[in-house]
C-alpha cells in the first residue's frame, strides 16, 4: 500500500529535497505541494493524503492554524500531520500536538529519519523524538511552575472512564514508551498493550498516541518534570 504524502511548506527548494526523498521510496509518493497552510487543507481534501508534512511557520495560515483545520474535518480523519520544526525545543510543539498533529520532526533530521517518520505517523503511531518526548512536552505543558493552570477539568474527568490497567498503560504511553516496551514493564503481551491504548483513544477522544500524550499531562494524570 502506497503512503500519499502532502508537502507543506514555503521553502520550494526544501519541497523540492523532500519530494526527490519520498518519490525515490518504492512504498510512497508526493501527491501534492502546499506554500501556505490553506493551500495545504485545500490539497489534503483533494489528494486525500495519508501524511502532511507540514512547517509550522508559513505565510498567511501558519500551519498550527492549517492542522487545527484538518483535525477539525471528519472528512480528513485518516490525515496525519507530522509538524516540521527549525529547532526542536520550540514553544509551539505542544500547541502542534493540540492542535492534533501526530507528532514532529526537526528540519536536520537525517533522511532515515524523515522517512521512518512519514512510516510511523501513516501507521497512526505518535513521532515524538527522542530528544523532545521526555522533558520537552512536559516543560511547555507545565507553564505556571508545574502547578494545575494547565490542567483540563473536562479531560479529567473522563479519565474516569479509564479502567485501572488503561490509567497505566496511558502512563506508560506518555513517558515516550512502545507497544513493546510497555509490554515488558507490565509483564503483558503487546497485543493487550495495543488493546488498551485503542480503548484509551476511544474513551478519551484521541486522534493517536499523540494526542494521548497531551491528555495525560493536561489532565494531571501525569505530573510534568521540569529539569
Amino acid at each position: 500500500m502506497t503512503i500519499r504524502v502532502l508537502l507543506a511548506d514555503d521553502q520550494a527548494l526544501l519541497r523540492s529535497a523532500f519530494r526527490v526523498l519520498v518519490d525515490s521510496e518504492s512504498d510512497m509518493e508526493v501527491v501534492g505541494e502546499a506554500s501556505d497552510g490553506a493551500e495545504a487543507v485545500r490539497l489534503a481534501r483533494e489528494t486525500r493524503a495519508d501524511v502532511v508534512l507540514m512547517d509550522i511557520r508559513m505565510p498567511g495560515t501558519d500551519g498550527l492554524a492549517a492542522t487545527r483545520l484538518i483535525s477539525a474535518d471528519p472528512g480528513l480523519a485518516q490525515v496525519r500531520v507530522v509538524m516540521l520544526t527549525t529547532f526542536e525545543v520550540d514553544e509551539y510543539v505542544v500547541q502542534s500536538l493540540r492542535a492534533g498533529a501526530s507528532g514532529f520532526l526537526g528540519k536536520g533530521a537525517e533522511p532515515d529519519e524523515l522517512l521512518n517518520a512519514i512510516r510511523i505517523a501513516a501507521g497512526g503511531e505518535a513521532l515524538l523524538s527522542p530528544a523532545a518526548t521526555k522533558g520537552l512536552i512536559a516543560k511547555f505543558l507545565a507553564q505556571g511552575d508545574g502547578a494545575d493552570e494547565g490542567r483540563d477539568p473536562g479531560r479529567t474527568e473522563r479519565l474516569n472512564a479509564l479502567t485501572g490497567r488503561e490509567r497505566e498503560v496511558l502512563v506508560q504511553v506518555a513517558g515516550g514508551h512502545s507497544n513493546d516496551e510497555i509490554a515488558e514493564r507490565l509483564e503483558v503481551s503487546p497485543l493487550t498493550v495495543k488493546t488498551h491504548v485503542n480503548r484509551a483513544m476511544a474513551k478519551l477522544g484521541a486522534r493517536d498516541r499523540a494526542q494521548l500524550v497531551v491528555i495525560a499531562y493536561e489532565s494531571g494524570l501525569v505530573r510534568p518534570r521540569v529539569e
